[in-house]
């Protein structure tokens, strides 16, 4: 599909790549690469992950554990092992991510994606971090909450809190975290490609409207970042404005190092979108007595008292099913073949129940990976799968 750049946006960009400017237009054309990545709790990359794609043919994504690109788009929502968060699709520059994880943070943290929905760089922290970390997924936008909190309870890690905050809310607790990641809105010039509004909706305003919202963001944040903290800025626009100018901005204004030199992925240069990454190290000494405190914060999930409530007493909570730490012995399983998961998913009844399951909770599974519960009462088995959440695509 031809793409009509903005004139402006062609005098803006050309001198950043030079000679690289007819193929970078040249990628605009290119169906975009579909990327997803694995849950390591839930499955191991030898594994055919569901009927779909075959997990060792497929080509990794270099700079990303258990990240992999797909010959084409299937259909998700029609895959049980989607909705039981055995992988999540990530756009794949996104991912680099992981680099700066693994690079300076080698032991348990207190983190924070500020900017999370719907929850592919909160749910590949989750996969990263190390053990004993706590990772708190915000998201100001309400309506956009409930997407990252059912995508992180899907992923099963319960040392994660989904909250709903304005990050100068955030910023009034200081020196509450060891590491910040802001993915912060942006301008969309890289996702010219995927997304062909967001090159009808840029301007030149509109990117000085944005590095502006950026820089203010992060002042309203960094007061939570201890000293000798980790702060992540990404975008997913080219301009220096959003990018090269804010970080220095950030540093100059706000004191901080950076860690290293910036990352901006092209889409004629690596198999992904247009994407910009940097760290910085927040100044100062580091005080390592603060412990982390909610009590003021809009937490509308936490993962950490989903395991308090396990019990056969009490009508389960769908995130306990989801955990990677529920016991596997904790309720009886039942193992669906691939109609009867989509019946489930769609939040309609099963019947045709094994007659050597009991009455009562039952966890659903599909390849003895948990979908969620049902209460089997004889004749059939009630669905409580989060009724929000079902799918209606036949």
């Amino acid at each position: 599909m031809k793409i009509r750049l903005p004139q402006a946006f062609i005098e803006r960009t050309r001198p950043l790549l030079g000679d690289d400017f007819p193929a970078f237009e040249a990628a605009l054309e290119q169906e975009s690469p579909v990327s997803i990545r694995l849950n390591p709790r839930k499955f191991a990359p030898s594994e055919i992950l569901g009927s779909q794609f075959p997990i060792p043919d497929l080509e990794p994504v270099l700079w990303a554990s258990d990240a992999f690109y797909l010959p084409s788009r299937p259909v998700f929502t029609l895959d049980p092992l989607f909705h039981a968060g055995c992988y999540y699709v990530q756009e794949a520059s996104s991912m680099f991510l992981e680099h700066f994880v693994n690079q300076y943070i080698t032991e348990p943290v207190t983190a924070l994606d500020l900017c999370a929905a719907p929850g592919g760089k909160a749910s590949q922290l989750s996969s990263l971090l190390p053990e004993g970390s706590l990772l708190v997924a915000n998201e100001v936008i309400r309506s956009r909450a409930p997407i990252l909190a059912e995508n992180l309870i899907k992923w099963g890690n319960p040392n994660t809190v989904v909250t709903n905050c304005d990050p100068a809310q955030i910023g009034k607790n200081r020196d509450l975290f060891d590491m910040i990641v802001c993915d912060l809105p942006c301008s969309g010039e890289g996702l010219f490609r995927k997304d062909p509004k967001a090159v009808n909706e840029w301007s030149v305003d509109n990117v000085k409207l944005c590095a502006e919202r950026q820089f203010r963001i992060v002042a309203d944040i960094f007061p939570a970042l201890k000293a000798g903290g980790i702060l992540i800025y990404s975008t997913c626009t080219y301009n220096r404005e959003e990018n090269e100018e804010n970080v220095a901005r950030i540093c100059g204004e706000l004191g901080a190092e950076m860690l290293e030199n910036p990352r901006r992925f092209w889409p004629h240069k690596t198999k992904g979108e247009g994407f910009f990454i940097a760290g910085i190290r927040k100044n100062g000494e580091e005080n390592s007595a603060v412990r982390p405190n909610f009590k003021n914060l809009k937490v509308i999930f936490d993962g950490r008292e989903i395991l308090k409530n396990q019990g056969k007493e009490i009508q389960p909570n769908h995130a306990l099913a989801m955990s990677v730490e529920l016991p596997e012995n904790a309720f009886p399983r039942w193992d669906l073949d691939l109609p009867t998961a989509l019946n489930y998913l769609r939040r309609e009844a099963l019947r045709d129940i094994p007659q050597s399951l009991p009455k009562g909770y039952i966890i659903v599974t599909y390849k003895n990976r948990p979908l969620g519960f049902v209460k089997n009462i004889g004749s059939r088995a009630n669905n409580l799968y989060p009724q929000e959440w079902k799918i209606r695509m036949r």
